[in-house]
């Protein structure tokens, strides 16, 4: 008994290397480092928290300051009369981040789809990294103290960042087929996670010397990323002569490679051929509006997901090297190099859950599994000893859990989404879908850095984790119909081949 053509499972591995080049590999490693290069700026601050709030309040003073004049002005780093009001700041500036980010994530994928994506992503890294130079570097030196200034420099960074990862993304969708992207992008997405290992690396090697040091060391190398990728990335197959994704339509494998994974697999062969684009004879292909990205099958739930699911990743992102210094009385060095391993964990994490998505050619009930765990290693990471190899499995296993499936929304699926056959021949949806999904989750992870700060101050780091497990569980909730919908496919399937059989 033959199999319908939805449930023949394609030869995805031979699909997959086939097809890949050099240039498919220099695109990957630029991509790559590209962005882990702005997570690693990113990093930084999260890394010299401890530091920054000591130079802030009257606990610390400088000694090696210059006796500038006026005093007031240029020598007084007393922003905040204790701790308690320079933390509650830090979080403020994390969230006055965040949100800055996912307002330019909204902007920056529309733009992305109509510009050439390698001007975009070159100039947000230049020219992010020379605010993070004025923020923590320049106005150390100069000793230039200033609340209004920190917050409008963190604005302009936010908006500056959030070019990269509609960017890379839009590329990476060019280059790799649905042939193995559950694995390639699970990989791929681990960019972030190897940022924030070699931001905190770098920041612990340099912050005895100052933690304006560290701010000019991932400054510099980001700058010079920056310029690299200006003179060296390739944004679509076509630069280099090659066919791009879908050009051959006589190759079967090459054809459902293609066809992403959010496709109705019950749709009449009439309903695939429907596009929100009208047909015309451009070679060219237009870029899909923000309104009709967000009209796209799945968009919305998957935000909505991803900004729970972002409220934590990134509250471990921002606040574990401090929660470890503050709650255990760790060094902060030690608390930065131990905050790795949730890191290591979500790097994988995103690539094992990305290539069983891959073997079942289906993404939320593998992303469902995984976050369920994640609210059993929550709870057990909240009652961890004071033990640091303890402390490193159990950080290990939540980034695992919670890091992998962030990984898989924000890079797999937002291409899958971007790739869905009402806009089949259009790559100009990857980019604008890609930061619909990734902004409204940094909307939701914007909130939530404030909020940690607020019910740390108030109700102690217990009932962080209670919030946590909170959001991991409506991520859960919002996916839930794509859950069911994609475990009756999967059990129609499994019917289907005992038959055949």
């Amino acid at each position: 008994m033959a199999l319908p053509g939805s449930l023949r499972r394609q030869p995805t591995d031979r699909g997959l290397v086939s097809h890949c080049t050099h240039h498919h590999i220099v695109v990957f490693l630029l991509t790559f480092f590209s962005y882990s290069l702005l997570h690693a700026s990113r990093k930084t601050f999260s890394n010299v928290k401890v530091s920054i709030s000591s130079q802030w309040t009257p606990s610390c003073l400088n000694t090696t300051a210059p006796e500038l004049r006026p005093y007031e002005l240029w020598n007084s780093s007393h922003l905040f009369p204790n701790a308690e009001e320079a933390t509650l700041f830090l979080g403020t500036l994390d969230t006055i981040f965040l949100f800055s980010y996912a307002v330019g994530l909204f902007v920056s994928g529309t733009v992305g789809d109509r510009l050439n994506l390698r001007w975009v992503l070159s100039f947000g890294m230049c020219s992010s990294a020379l605010v993070v130079f004025f923020f923590g570097t320049l106005t150390e030196w100069l000793h230039f103290y200033n609340k209004w200034f920190y917050c409008c420099l963190w604005v302009v960074n936010g908006l500056l960042q959030s070019t990269g990862w509609p960017c890379v993304v839009a590329v990476m969708g060019n280059w790799f087929g649905k042939a193995g992207r559950g694995f390639v992008f699970g990989l791929w997405s681990a960019c972030a996670s190897v940022g924030n290992i070699l931001g905190a690396f770098l920041a612990s090697c340099v912050l005895k010397y100052g933690y304006e040091y560290a701010f000019l060391v991932t400054a510099s190398v980001q700058f010079a990323g920056g310029v690299i990728v200006f003179f060296g990335l390739l944004t679509s197959p076509k630069e280099v002569g090659l066919p791009e994704l879908g050009a051959d339509e006589d190759d079967s494998v090459e054809e459902d490679a293609n066809r992403p994974l959010m496709s109705n697999d019950d749709a009449d062969d009439d309903d695939r051929n429907y596009s929100i684009q009208a047909t015309d004879t451009d070679n060219q292909p237009k870029a899909i509006g923000f309104f009709q990205a967000c009209c796209l099958p799945g968009v919305v739930l998957y935000s909505l997901a991803y900004a729970c699911l972002k409220l934590v990743n990134y509250s471990f992102f921002f606040w574990l090297p401090f929660y470890l210094s503050n709650n255990f009385g760790w060094k902060e060095a030690e608390a930065d190099q131990l905050s790795i391993w949730y890191d290591v964990g979500g790097i994988i994490g995103g690539t094992i859950q990305g290539l069983i998505s891959d073997v079942l050619q289906k993404r939320a009930p593998v992303l469902a599994i995984s976050l369920l765990f994640a609210v059993g290693s929550l709870f057990g990471y909240s009652r961890s000893p004071n033990s640091k190899p303890i402390n490193a499995v159990i950080m290990a296993i939540t980034g695992f859990f919670i890091g992998g499936p962030s990984n898989m929304i924000s890079s797999a699926i937002s291409a899958d989404l971007g790739r869905q056959d009402l806009v089949k021949g259009s790559s100009e949806a990857l980019a604008t879908v890609t930061g619909i999904v990734d902004g409204t989750g940094s909307i939701g992870a914007a909130v939530g850095q404030y909020l940690v700060s607020l019910i740390q101050e108030n109700l102690r780091w217990m009932w962080v984790f209670y919030f946590f497990i909170l959001m991991t569980s409506s991520t859960i909730l919002f996916i839930s119909p794509l859950i069911v919908r994609e475990m009756k496919l999967l059990l129609h399937e499994w019917r289907l081949r005992v038959l055949a059989e």
